[in-house]
């Protein structure tokens, strides 16, 4: 069999790449051993924010009376109950699992879809089980898969990868969430709102170590105060299962914990191992990920393209979808240049985490010369009308050029007004511009317009 274009990996870059080829009239094949679609719509971004959301409408009922919804308190009913109603309408959003649909929609659109895995045996040829397909182009859009930390004892415990946190129907009485990043942080907001007693353990000194320092700590602080314990700075030595059959967590720093259940929430690696990418000469980088030219081919090969979290850049969603695009014009011979410096990033607790481009330390780092300034939601008229806890709004400029270069904010939907920063960082919008936006009122986007003007004065002075 020969097609012109073999796609390996029917996630969000791969199912997007084979549909437009596809419609496009070009021969494909895609090559997918799970579900047509990825984790996103399944097991990771559809679910984590179906429960997040039943999480806060819980949390926003206890606070009925405070908000003025109600003269008297409100009592919901128990945790475990609404867990489990939380979990069915999570599964029906997440369509149960079912890949059906997107199966079909795939090959409608023309793709042939081979379930199994494919392996490069030789150059311009893919072995699916036990058939050799022929390619003109590749695309490797293989995902990427969780990572299990090097802690003695794991596999003698019950632990969960957050796939599994995030199909569960029953709540864990009590939980231990290994790693402090945007996943980690998500259930254990989720998981605490529904009742869950919830120990965070990041090895980092703080929360979400690659973002804005200040908005991390502000993150910290709304996670402790609703009743997450936090454990910062400290490392696992070793687990153990007790009598009962709960896991035990021993710290380097002598103490010990005891929970229900473990999840695992340390990271992910790019999935490139048994594609047999070494028989075209094709090795990971240093991070374990495919390196790629700025139109998403592999360094050195004109003919083999990859997209998503397997090229190790920014993986999220909204980047799979990003290349996916640049890769489906580049092979029908449409190129252009990825462009990564407005991609956002999103962690969607209560209040939410966004920010786009850098702060000052990495900028610093790179040589720019910059200015920061800072607004805090609080002082904002919509906080008051929200009944929210405030939040803080990060700007960071590049002095010398008169732009904006990063944002970082929590607030109430932060990952939405963000958008007016992602546009301004990736058309270079110049600050003088900026200031000149109005915002309606009261909005939670009228943040912008004094740390605006505090920076296009710093570079006046500059």
């Amino acid at each position: 069999m020969r097609v012109d274009v073999v796609v390996l990996g029917a996630g969000s870059a791969g199912e997007s790449i084979a549909k437009s080829l596809a419609e496009a009239g070009m021969s494909v094949v895609v090559v997918e051993a799970g579900l047509v679609g990825g984790e996103c719509p399944y097991f990771a971004c559809m679910p984590s924010k179906a429960m997040l959301r039943s999480a806060q409408a819980r949390h926003d009922a206890r606070r009925i009376q405070s908000l003025g919804g109600s003269s008297q308190p409100f009592v919901p009913d128990g945790n475990d109950e609404a867990f489990a109603h939380a979990a069915a309408r999570r599964d029906e959003i997440a369509k149960d699992r079912d890949d059906t649909g997107a199966a079909k929609s795939l090959t409608d659109a023309g793709a042939v879809l081979k379930r199994g895995h494919g392996r490069v045996i030789r150059p311009g040829v893919v072995l699916v089980g036990t058939e050799e397909v022929e390619y003109g182009d590749l695309v490797l859009s293989t995902g990427s898969v969780a990572t299990t930390p090097p802690v003695p004892g794991l596999d003698q415990i019950p632990t969960w990868t957050s796939d599994q946190a995030l199909s569960a129907t029953e709540l864990p009485a009590s939980l231990a969430i290994l790693g402090g990043g945007p996943v980690g942080c998500e259930l254990a907001q989720m998981f605490c709102r529904f009742g869950c007693r919830v120990i965070l353990i990041e090895a980092e000194k703080r929360l979400i170590s690659a973002e804005e320092s200040s908005v991390a700590a502000e993150l910290a602080n709304v996670l402790s105060e609703e009743g997450v314990e936090l454990r910062l700075g400290v490392k696992v030595d070793r687990v153990e299962s007790d009598s009962t059959g709960s896991a035990v967590l021993h710290f380097a720093d002598g103490s010990s914990t005891k929970v229900a259940r473990v999840i695992l929430a340390a990271g992910r690696k790019p999935t490139i191992e048994g594609l047999g990418l070494e028989v075209l000469g094709i090795e990971a980088n240093e991070k374990g990920a495919l390196d790629i030219d700025d139109q998403c081919r592999l360094v050195g090969h004109e003919h083999v393209w990859a997209a998503g979290d397997v090229t190790g850049i920014a993986p999220f969603t909204h980047t799979a979808n990003y290349q996916a695009r640049i890769v489906t014009g580049g092979i029908q011979g449409k190129f252009s240049k990825a462009d990564y410096r407005a991609i956002p990033r999103a962690i969607y607790t209560d209040p939410s985490v966004a920010s786009v481009g850098m702060d000052s330390a990495a900028a610093s780092h790179s040589g720019i010369l910059t200015a920061t300034a800072v607004f805090e939601l609080k002082d904002g008229a919509r906080t008051t009308t929200e009944g929210s806890s405030g939040g803080r709004l990060v700007l960071t400029a590049d002095l010398n050029r008169g732009v904006l270069i990063g944002a970082a904010a929590i607030g109430p939907h932060a990952e939405e007004w963000l958008s007016e920063a992602i546009l301004a960082i990736r058309a270079d919008v110049p600050l003088s511009i900026l200031v000149d936006v109005v915002h309606p009122f009261p909005t939670f986007s009228e943040a912008y317009e004094p740390p605006l003007r505090e920076l296009l004065a710093a570079c006046e002075h500059e």
